[in-house]
């Protein structure tokens, strides 16, 4: 797999441009939870409940995409750390 050919700043800007303008406006109901995979150069996207399935697409599709992974509804692709709770003060 080829390295990122972008900083964090553009690589993120791109993504989420891509996603906002080229693939959001076509999401429905039925896609919230999977997860979408965009090529940042050429805007070609897959979309899967897997990750892993949607990636292994893109990559089949263009072997030296430069992918932008996001999870539809959600900010965030993935989480770290423990799940909000409440903390006893």
């Amino acid at each position: 797999m080829p390295g990122p050919r972008y900083s964090k700043e553009e690589f993120a800007h791109r993504g989420d441009e891509l996603y906002e303008r080229s693939v959001l406006p076509y999401l429905t109901d039925s896609d919230k939870g999977k997860y979408v995979v965009i090529d940042i150069e050429t805007g070609n996207y897959e979309i899967d409940s897997s990750e892993i399935a949607a990636s292994d697409r893109l990559w089949t599709r263009i072997p030296d995409a430069q992918p932008w992974l996001v999870k539809v509804g959600s900010r965030y692709a993935r989480r770290f750390g423990a799940a909000d709770r409440l903390v006893a003060e």
